[in-house]
């Protein structure tokens, strides 16, 4: 069977469109012509540039458990890049609020709200996120005994829902707390995503915005019975003379 190829100016048409998209998200309604495109870079890439949030979800031990994207869904049930993410300048006041534009939403500030796996968590008066009011109090729209949604669902690193926040910072605020920032990029609603580590759960993540590298002794140490098959087996290989291998 022939292998599928797109001609080269089909998949220069590609390339083209796939960065018109991250750059314009859903800010064109529709779609701009090429003169309004340039307009809209002039006018948003340096603000991005400059005013660029990093959004996470983040531990009681300081541990960003989730580093947010353009398609994280926000507590409203809408995604991050369907929230005010471009700001003319930073507030002084924190925390800093991105409110939902999406016509008739309450939201009035991006909230992540976790998944177990591919499922929806639930508050303790047993409902949903998104049967809770978006609106401040975040109270169940089923139920009139519910104060408020909580939830009692465990993180990976071992902290209840309930103990994290949904951060707001900016780039020279993450700089003064060692937290890797990458490259200034032009693209709508990137939020905390600096790679593709950035896309790992923070105990995964070998960086100081997750669980960090391993220390010196952890690498150095001896290989135990409890430790991986595959690390056993490497140890053997490697500590046999050339005369048994050869045998």
């Amino acid at each position: 069977m022939e292998r599928l190829t797109l001609p080269p100016l089909g998949a220069a048409a590609v390339d083209e469109y796939l960065e018109y998209r991250r750059i314009v998200g859903e800010d064109d309604g529709g779609k701009f012509t090429p003169e309004e495109y340039e307009e809209y870079k002039r006018k948003v890439l340096p603000l991005r540039l400059q005013n660029r949030l990093f959004v996470s979800w983040r531990s009681p031990t300081g541990m960003d458990c989730k580093l947010v994207g353009p398609e994280t869904l926000c507590f409203c049930t809408h995604r991050y890049k369907q929230h005010k993410t471009d700001l003319e300048t930073i507030p002084q006041q924190h925390p800093i609020d991105l409110p939902c534009r999406v016509t008739g939403c309450q939201c009035r500030a991006y909230l992540y709200v976790p998944l177990n796996g591919s499922q929806p968590i639930r508050c303790r008066c047993k409902h949903f996120a998104d049967q809770h009011s978006a609106a401040p109090g975040f109270t169940c729209n089923i139920c009139s005994k519910c104060s408020g949604f909580h939830s009692c669902f465990t993180c990976a690193c071992g902290q209840p829902a309930y103990a994290h926040d949904t951060v707001v910072e900016t780039k020279q605020e993450r700089l003064a707390q060692g937290k890797p920032v990458g490259q200034d990029v032009p693209y709508a609603a990137m939020g905390g995503l600096t790679g593709f580590s950035s896309l790992a759960e923070g105990y995964m993540r070998l960086d100081d915005s997750g669980i960090g590298a391993p220390s010196v002794e952890f690498l150095e140490s001896p290989i135990t019975a409890v430790d991986n098959p595959f690390l056993k087996a490497f140890q053997a290989s490697s500590s046999s003379s050339p005369e048994t291998l050869a045998d």
